[in-house]
């Protein structure tokens, strides 16, 4: 009953809630880009795998430039991309606040396994694949329990966990665990930063009984 009825009609309710009253935020975000680096969207966007494996383009803000090599024609790093402001709006999460678009036409959810990019979809066991079952969250079981400083395999055994204990309790908990780590700003990594290895090359180490 919780998952079915629910907990869509809950997220539905608070999703138009919550972009009505930091639609200010969200609007002086799309300022910020703007002013930093007029020539690229104030979104970005990204087809990610939904529930039942469905594809569905994500929104974000974008906290990088557009530009990926310098005047030289050097290829850039992420740090070097990024824009004032992007840190900032990932440590604060507000970067995932156009999500709540996701939420709202009902391709996600606020709690639920993270949606990862399209080409991940051929690689993952059936276990694995268990994440898809329900719709992805911007938040998450494995997301409060160390989200970009966690190996693949603890991702998606906390994932599949959570599909399998998915109920309102639970979503309460993990939701002040999510505002807990926001504020506290922990474990957030910048892409090319992280210690974590490649998805491909966990799977090939997988495949090869490492």
């Amino acid at each position: 009953m919780y998952r079915i009825i629910f907990k869509p009609f809950l997220d539905f309710i608070v999703a138009a809630i919550l972009l009505i009253l930091l639609f200010p935020l969200i609007f002086i975000s799309f300022i910020f880009i703007k002013l930093e680096d007029p020539s690229g969207p104030v979104l970005f966007k990204q087809k990610r795998i939904g529930k039942d494996s469905k594809e569905f383009r994500v929104f974000k803000l974008r906290s990088m430039k557009v530009r990926t090599h310098d005047k030289s024609g050097k290829e850039l790093t992420d740090h070097e991309r990024m824009l004032r402001f992007g840190e900032l709006f990932r440590k604060l999460s507000i970067d995932e606040l156009p999500q709540l678009i996701n939420i709202l036409r009902g391709e996600m959810s606020f709690i639920g396994p993270r949606p990862l990019p399209i080409i991940y979809g051929p690689y993952y066991n059936k276990n694995e694949n268990r994440r898809h079952e329900i719709k992805p969250g911007i938040s998450g079981w494995a997301q409060v329990n160390g989200r970009n400083s966690i190996s693949w395999e603890d991702k998606f055994k906390l994932d599949v966990e959570y599909v399998e204990r998915i109920g309102l309790v639970f979503d309460i908990k993990i939701a002040f665990l999510t505002v807990y780590k926001v504020f506290a700003k922990s474990d957030v990594v910048v892409r090319g930063e992280s210690t974590n290895i490649d998805f491909h090359t966990y799977r090939q180490e997988q495949n090869n009984g490492k």
